[in-house]
């Protein structure tokens, strides 16, 4: 019996190290020419909201208008047109028919969970969510942790974003799913398969990613480990409830 647990103990401290090792290895350095923003940059202030199984990126809608207006971003400027009036707009990325089930965790069942992570070709969806209040206090239960971006880079992060509205028919406008799962929300058709090694968090950081900001994608596959490495290499802030 000693002998199996220290086989045991063993093994477990080989994979230990071997994800370790590759959590360094993956680990994008991120753009330093982007990312921390110049003194004397205008900054753009976006945040990065998770709950237990899901993370999505909440970002000041008039800079996101701004962006597709200079860059020339369709998509983009079609959204933010269509929730004109709001402040900000969270944005989440995921397997269609898992987010669209699954509101909350109490909606979460084995059988959805294995299937978006383990089918392949998965379809994917966005959905986008009006917000008037500050984040904080849009989502009191959630994690979250606050980034600043320069201009430069969040016109990149824009420009990603831009790019994963799926386009439909000949004049490449984006597909409309109807509604989403709560306040004023809506679905929209995204490019992209969803599975264990492409999830929710992996899109977020891949948008930090753009934006020059450090990410890891193995760390990045939870959502708090998405969030725990922001705050560890990058300096953002994470807000406690009822922060602003």
């Amino acid at each position: 019996m000693r002998r199996i647990l220290r086989w045991a103990a063993w093994l477990i401290g080989i994979l230990a190290v071997a994800l370790i090792v590759a959590a360094i290895a993956t680990a994008r350095s991120g753009d330093d020419t982007l990312y921390p923003p110049a003194p004397d940059a205008t900054r753009v202030e976006v945040f990065v909201v998770a709950n237990f199984h899901h993370s999505g990126i909440i970002l000041p809608r008039e800079a996101l208008a701004e962006a597709a207006r200079r860059e020339a971003l369709p998509a983009l400027a079609a959204v933010t047109e269509r929730f004109a009036g709001y402040e900000r707009l969270e944005f989440g990325w995921g397997d269609e028919a898992f987010y669209t089930r699954v509101p909350t965790t109490n909606a979460l069942t084995t059988a959805l969970a294995l299937r978006a992570l383990f089918r392949p070709g998965n379809p994917s969806v966005l959905h986008v969510v009006g917000l008037h209040q500050h984040p904080r206090l849009a989502y009191l239960s959630a994690s979250m942790v606050a980034v600043t971006l320069g201009e430069d880079g969040f016109a990149r992060l824009a420009a990603m974003l831009d790019a994963t509205f799926a386009r439909s028919g000949t004049d490449g406008t984006i597909e409309e799913l109807g509604r989403g799962l709560y306040g004023p929300s809506l679905f929209f058709r995204a490019v992209g398969t969803f599975n264990v090694f492409r999830v929710c968090n992996h899109w977020v950081a891949d948008l930090l990613d753009a934006a020059g900001v450090p990410t890891a994608p193995l760390v990045a596959t939870l959502p708090q480990g998405l969030l725990w490495d922001l705050t560890a290499r990058t300096g953002a802030v994470r807000l406690s409830p009822g922060a602003r």
